[in-house]
Protein backbone atom coordinates (compact mmCIF):
# COMPACT_ATOMS: atom_id res chain seq x y z
CA UNK A 1 0.00 0.00 0.00
CA UNK A 2 1.16 3.40 -0.55
CA UNK A 3 -0.07 7.02 -0.71
CA UNK A 4 -0.32 8.10 -4.40
CA UNK A 5 -1.24 11.73 -3.27
CA UNK A 6 -0.42 13.57 -0.21
CA UNK A 7 -2.88 16.98 0.24
CA UNK A 8 -0.83 19.89 2.27
CA UNK A 9 -2.58 22.59 3.79
CA UNK A 10 -0.99 26.04 3.47
CA UNK A 11 -0.89 29.20 4.79
CA UNK A 12 1.13 32.36 4.73
CA UNK A 13 2.54 31.74 8.60
CA UNK A 14 5.91 31.01 9.29
CA UNK A 15 5.15 27.48 9.90
CA UNK A 16 3.69 26.88 6.78
CA UNK A 17 7.16 27.00 4.87
CA UNK A 18 8.51 23.95 7.26
CA UNK A 19 4.88 21.77 6.66
CA UNK A 20 5.39 21.40 2.91
CA UNK A 21 8.84 20.86 3.28
CA UNK A 22 7.83 17.73 5.36
CA UNK A 23 4.91 16.30 3.32
CA UNK A 24 7.42 17.46 0.32
CA UNK A 25 9.87 14.58 1.42
CA UNK A 26 7.17 12.33 1.98
CA UNK A 27 5.42 12.51 -1.28
CA UNK A 28 9.26 11.74 -2.82
CA UNK A 29 8.97 8.84 0.03
CA UNK A 30 5.96 7.65 -1.92
CA UNK A 31 6.03 8.30 -4.93
CA UNK A 32 3.35 10.93 -4.87
CA UNK A 33 2.16 14.50 -6.08
CA UNK A 34 2.18 17.13 -4.10
CA UNK A 35 -0.77 19.32 -3.52
CA UNK A 36 -1.31 22.59 -1.94
CA UNK A 37 -4.39 23.87 -0.72
CA UNK A 38 -5.38 27.39 0.66
CA UNK A 39 -8.40 29.39 1.49
CA UNK A 40 -9.79 31.98 3.18
CA UNK A 41 -13.59 33.94 3.39
CA UNK A 42 -13.79 37.00 1.42
CA UNK A 43 -15.80 38.98 4.13
CA UNK A 44 -14.04 37.87 7.02
CA UNK A 45 -12.86 41.04 8.21
CA UNK A 46 -14.90 44.06 6.40
CA UNK A 47 -18.44 43.85 6.61
CA UNK A 48 -20.58 46.16 4.30
CA UNK A 49 -21.58 49.50 6.10
CA UNK A 50 -23.83 52.33 4.36
CA UNK A 51 -24.83 52.53 1.04
CA UNK A 52 -24.85 49.88 -1.20
CA UNK A 53 -21.73 52.10 -3.47
CA UNK A 54 -19.63 52.01 -0.14
CA UNK A 55 -20.52 48.19 0.60
CA UNK A 56 -19.37 46.86 -2.53
CA UNK A 57 -16.18 48.43 -2.45
CA UNK A 58 -15.54 47.30 0.86
CA UNK A 59 -15.67 43.74 -0.24
CA UNK A 60 -14.11 44.07 -3.20
CA UNK A 61 -11.39 45.91 -0.95
CA UNK A 62 -11.40 42.89 1.48
CA UNK A 63 -11.36 40.39 -1.39
CA UNK A 64 -8.02 42.07 -2.73
CA UNK A 65 -6.55 41.94 0.70
CA UNK A 66 -7.53 38.24 0.75
CA UNK A 67 -6.35 36.94 -2.68
CA UNK A 68 -2.90 39.18 -1.87
CA UNK A 69 -2.74 36.63 1.36
CA UNK A 70 -3.45 33.47 -0.89
CA UNK A 71 -0.75 34.86 -3.11
CA UNK A 72 1.73 34.53 0.04
CA UNK A 73 0.70 31.19 1.16
CA UNK A 74 1.46 30.02 -2.86
CA UNK A 75 4.69 31.58 -2.52
CA UNK A 76 5.41 30.34 0.08
CA UNK A 77 4.62 26.36 -0.75
CA UNK A 78 6.09 27.20 -4.49
CA UNK A 79 9.32 27.93 -2.32
CA UNK A 80 9.05 24.83 0.06
CA UNK A 81 8.34 22.49 -2.83
CA UNK A 82 11.38 23.30 -4.89
CA UNK A 83 11.49 21.66 -8.32
CA UNK A 84 9.54 18.45 -7.99
CA UNK A 85 7.40 18.11 -10.69
CA UNK A 86 4.20 16.52 -9.61
CA UNK A 87 3.27 19.18 -7.83
CA UNK A 88 -0.32 21.20 -8.13
CA UNK A 89 -1.72 23.92 -6.09
CA UNK A 90 -5.67 24.84 -5.40
CA UNK A 91 -7.30 27.98 -3.84
CA UNK A 92 -10.23 29.94 -3.57
CA UNK A 93 -12.29 32.91 -1.88
CA UNK A 94 -13.90 30.23 0.41
CA UNK A 95 -14.02 29.16 4.09
CA UNK A 96 -10.54 27.13 5.00
CA UNK A 97 -12.12 23.91 5.97
CA UNK A 98 -15.36 23.28 3.77
CA UNK A 99 -12.98 24.31 1.09
CA UNK A 100 -9.94 21.52 1.90
CA UNK A 101 -12.81 19.14 2.28
CA UNK A 102 -14.24 19.72 -0.99
CA UNK A 103 -10.57 19.24 -2.17
CA UNK A 104 -9.60 16.43 -0.13
CA UNK A 105 -11.50 13.66 -2.82
CA UNK A 106 -8.03 14.19 -4.79
CA UNK A 107 -6.07 13.09 -1.44
CA UNK A 108 -4.92 10.15 0.54
CA UNK A 109 -3.74 11.98 3.37
CA UNK A 110 -4.03 15.33 4.11
CA UNK A 111 -1.07 17.33 6.06
CA UNK A 112 -2.30 19.69 8.53
CA UNK A 113 -0.50 22.28 11.17
CA UNK A 114 -1.36 22.49 14.93
CA UNK A 115 -4.16 24.64 15.64
CA UNK A 116 -2.20 27.93 16.54
CA UNK A 117 -2.41 29.19 20.62
CA UNK A 118 -2.54 32.86 19.34
CA UNK A 119 -6.19 32.82 17.56
CA UNK A 120 -7.01 32.11 14.18
CA UNK A 121 -4.51 32.86 11.30
CA UNK A 122 -5.37 33.55 7.74
CA UNK A 123 -6.41 30.10 5.64
CA UNK A 124 -5.98 28.13 8.54
CA UNK A 125 -8.41 25.18 9.80
CA UNK A 126 -8.61 23.40 13.08
CA UNK A 127 -7.04 19.87 12.96
CA UNK A 128 -9.84 18.97 14.84
CA UNK A 129 -12.86 19.87 13.09
CA UNK A 130 -10.92 18.58 10.11
CA UNK A 131 -10.38 15.10 10.99
CA UNK A 132 -14.11 14.82 12.10
CA UNK A 133 -15.40 15.12 9.10
CA UNK A 134 -12.60 14.60 5.98
CA UNK A 135 -12.87 10.63 5.65
CA UNK A 136 -9.42 10.55 4.92
CA UNK A 137 -6.23 10.01 7.29
CA UNK A 138 -4.91 13.58 8.89
CA UNK A 139 -0.95 14.18 9.18
CA UNK A 140 -0.97 16.81 12.38
CA UNK A 141 2.28 18.12 12.57
CA UNK A 142 4.09 19.75 15.44
CA UNK A 143 5.58 23.57 14.93
CA UNK A 144 9.38 23.15 13.93
CA UNK A 145 9.13 19.95 11.97
CA UNK A 146 10.12 20.05 8.56
CA UNK A 147 11.32 16.11 7.73
CA UNK A 148 9.69 13.15 8.99
CA UNK A 149 11.38 9.76 9.05
CA UNK A 150 8.86 7.16 10.12
CA UNK A 151 11.17 4.18 11.51
CA UNK A 152 9.25 3.74 14.64
CA UNK A 153 5.99 4.20 15.15
CA UNK A 154 3.59 4.24 18.34
CA UNK A 155 0.09 2.96 17.82
CA UNK A 156 -2.54 4.28 20.39
CA UNK A 157 -4.57 1.32 21.00
CA UNK A 158 -8.51 1.04 21.99
CA UNK A 159 -10.99 -1.42 20.05
CA UNK A 160 -12.82 1.06 18.69
CA UNK A 161 -14.22 1.90 14.90
CA UNK A 162 -11.85 5.39 14.81
CA UNK A 163 -8.45 3.14 16.06
CA UNK A 164 -9.43 0.35 13.49
CA UNK A 165 -9.35 2.80 10.88
CA UNK A 166 -6.58 4.64 11.51
CA UNK A 167 -4.27 1.54 11.44
CA UNK A 168 -5.86 0.89 8.26
CA UNK A 169 -5.19 4.29 7.13
CA UNK A 170 -1.83 4.52 8.27
CA UNK A 171 -0.58 0.84 6.75
CA UNK A 172 1.76 2.46 4.55
CA UNK A 173 3.74 3.88 7.30
CA UNK A 174 3.59 0.68 9.14
CA UNK A 175 4.97 -1.01 6.33
CA UNK A 176 7.99 1.21 6.47
CA UNK A 177 8.95 1.63 9.41
CA UNK A 178 11.43 -0.49 11.16
CA UNK A 179 9.58 -1.20 14.64
CA UNK A 180 5.92 -0.70 15.53
CA UNK A 181 4.50 -0.85 19.06
CA UNK A 182 0.89 -1.10 19.97
CA UNK A 183 0.34 1.06 23.29
CA UNK A 184 -2.87 -0.34 25.22
CA UNK A 185 -3.41 2.59 27.99
CA UNK A 186 -4.90 0.37 31.73
CA UNK A 187 -6.51 3.71 32.38
CA UNK A 188 -8.86 1.86 35.33
CA UNK A 189 -10.94 -0.04 32.96
CA UNK A 190 -9.61 -3.04 31.17
CA UNK A 191 -7.42 -2.29 28.84
CA UNK A 192 -8.16 -3.68 25.23
CA UNK A 193 -6.71 -6.94 24.07
CA UNK A 194 -3.79 -6.30 21.57
CA UNK A 195 -3.47 -9.94 20.16
CA UNK A 196 -6.04 -9.25 17.02
CA UNK A 197 -4.63 -6.21 16.05
CA UNK A 198 -0.68 -7.12 16.16
CA UNK A 199 -1.79 -10.35 14.83
CA UNK A 200 -3.52 -8.05 11.47
CA UNK A 201 -0.11 -6.33 11.31
CA UNK A 202 1.88 -9.40 10.97
CA UNK A 203 -0.56 -10.84 8.24
CA UNK A 204 0.76 -7.41 6.42
CA UNK A 205 4.29 -8.36 7.24
CA UNK A 206 4.57 -5.64 9.67
CA UNK A 207 7.22 -6.40 12.74
CA UNK A 208 4.70 -5.65 15.54
CA UNK A 209 4.71 -5.80 19.13
CA UNK A 210 2.61 -5.13 22.15
CA UNK A 211 3.05 -3.14 25.14
CA UNK A 212 0.81 -1.92 27.91
CA UNK A 213 1.03 0.62 30.22
CA UNK A 214 -0.76 2.24 32.97
CA UNK A 215 -1.81 5.99 33.29
CA UNK A 216 0.12 6.17 36.69
CA UNK A 217 -2.77 8.97 37.62
CA UNK A 218 -1.84 10.69 34.51
CA UNK A 219 -3.92 11.79 31.33
CA UNK A 220 -4.15 9.00 29.16
CA UNK A 221 -2.37 11.33 26.43
CA UNK A 222 0.03 11.44 28.59
CA UNK A 223 0.37 7.99 29.03
CA UNK A 224 0.76 7.05 25.56
CA UNK A 225 3.16 9.78 24.82
CA UNK A 226 5.48 9.10 27.10
CA UNK A 227 5.30 5.69 25.74
CA UNK A 228 6.37 6.79 22.47
CA UNK A 229 9.11 8.27 23.95
CA UNK A 230 10.34 5.61 25.55
CA UNK A 231 10.30 3.78 22.35
CA UNK A 232 11.94 6.18 20.15
CA UNK A 233 8.78 7.10 18.44
CA UNK A 234 8.56 9.61 15.31
CA UNK A 235 5.14 8.74 14.90
CA UNK A 236 2.08 8.26 16.53
CA UNK A 237 -1.04 6.29 15.54
CA UNK A 238 -4.30 6.83 16.92
CA UNK A 239 -8.06 6.77 16.46
CA UNK A 240 -9.44 10.46 17.14
CA UNK A 241 -12.60 11.22 19.25
CA UNK A 242 -13.96 7.57 19.66
CA UNK A 243 -16.16 9.43 22.70
CA UNK A 244 -17.14 11.58 20.57
CA UNK A 245 -16.06 15.54 20.64
CA UNK A 246 -18.21 17.10 22.29
CA UNK A 247 -17.47 14.98 25.02
CA UNK A 248 -13.40 15.66 24.70
CA UNK A 249 -14.37 19.29 25.12
CA UNK A 250 -16.52 19.22 28.20
CA UNK A 251 -14.08 16.56 29.77
CA UNK A 252 -11.39 16.31 28.38
CA UNK A 253 -9.53 13.62 26.28
CA UNK A 254 -6.69 11.97 24.13
CA UNK A 255 -7.43 13.50 20.68
CA UNK A 256 -7.76 16.83 22.23
CA UNK A 257 -4.45 16.92 23.96
CA UNK A 258 -2.53 15.45 21.42
CA UNK A 259 -3.72 17.92 18.93
CA UNK A 260 -2.81 21.02 21.61
CA UNK A 261 0.42 19.66 22.18
CA UNK A 262 1.85 16.04 20.89
CA UNK A 263 5.71 16.12 20.13
CA UNK A 264 5.58 14.12 17.29
CA UNK A 265 3.78 13.81 14.48
CA UNK A 266 0.22 11.85 15.12
CA UNK A 267 -1.85 10.69 12.46
CA UNK A 268 -5.42 10.13 13.19
CA UNK A 269 -8.61 8.91 11.18
CA UNK A 270 -12.32 9.07 12.43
Amino acid sequence: MTYASIMVAVDPGAEARDRVRLAGHLADDFRARLIGVAAEEASYAVPPIGPVPASAYALAANSELILNDLKRAHAVFEEAAGTRSRVEWRSNLDFPLPFLIGQAAAADLVVVGRKPASGPLLCSVDPGDLVMHLGRPVLVVPPGLDHLDVRRVAVGWKNTREARRAVRDALPFLTRASRVVVVSIDDGESADDTADVVGFLQAHDIEATAIRTETGGSATSLALVDAAAEQAADLIVTGAYGHGRLREWVFGGVTRDLLAGAPVCCLMSH
